[in-house]
C-alpha cells in the first residue's frame, strides 16, 4: 500500500502521487509512474521496455474538462443561481444570465466559478463567459439586452454547457 510522507527527494509521499496520476488518467491523459533514481527511465519506458506502473485515460477529451472542472479545488467565485436555473443545467443547458441572482467575488473571463442556490448547496462548476464585473452588469437580464448593458457580447451565455458539469441535483 502506498503511503508516507515523502522523502528528501520528493514530497507528498506515494499515496500523493498515485492519486495524483489517477486524476490525470481521469482526465484523458495516460499516466505512466516511474522510479526517479533509475538512470534513463523515461527514455527506456519510450523505448517500450516495461517500467514502472501505466494508468491507461479513461475518458474522451470531453469528459476529461468536465472531470477537471468537477476537480478544480478553487472556484474563483460563485453564481448564486435560481431554481429554474438549476433545473435548466440539470437538463444539460447553458446558464443563462437571467437565471443569475447574485454574483460573489472577483474574478476575470474564463475563470471555474462554482454555481451554488441560494440555499448554498452548489450544484455546478463551470468556466465563466465573463468577469465578475460584467456578470454583476448581466445577472437577472435576458441574453439578448448582453450588448446593450456592456456595449459587446462576448457569448449569450453566462457558462456554456460544454464548460459547465453538473455536480448535483436541487435538493427539494
Amino acid at each position: 500500500m502506498a503511503g508516507g510522507a515523502g522523502s528528501g527527494i520528493s514530497k507528498g509521499g506515494m499515496l500523493t502521487k498515485v492519486k495524483a496520476a489517477q486524476r490525470a488518467a481521469r482526465s484523458g491523459a495516460h499516466t505512466l509512474i516511474l522510479g526517479g533514481r533509475r538512470p534513463n527511465a523515461l527514455l527506456d519506458a519510450a523505448h517500450g521496455h516495461p517500467l514502472g506502473s501505466l494508468l491507461h485515460a479513461s475518458s474522451t477529451p470531453l469528459q476529461a474538462r468536465k472531470q477537471w472542472l468537477a476537480d478544480h479545488l478553487n472556484a474563483a467565485g460563485t453564481f448564486v443561481i435560481d431554481a429554474g436555473a438549476a433545473v435548466a443545467l440539470n437538463a444539460g443547458k447553458s446558464l443563462l444570465p437571467v437565471g443569475i441572482v447574485h454574483v460573489e467575488g472577483t474574478f476575470e473571463r474564463g475563470a471555474v466559478v462554482a454555481c451554488t442556490l441560494e440555499t448554498g448547496q452548489q450544484v455546478a462548476r463551470g468556466l465563466s463567459s465573463y468577469s465578475s464585473t460584467e456578470a454583476k452588469k448581466l445577472q437577472r437580464t435576458s441574453s439578448k439586452q448582453i450588448e446593450t448593458i456592456l456595449g459587446y457580447a462576448c457569448e449569450t451565455e453566462a457558462i456554456h454547457r460544454d464548460n459547465l458539469v453538473v455536480l448535483s441535483a436541487p435538493k427539494a
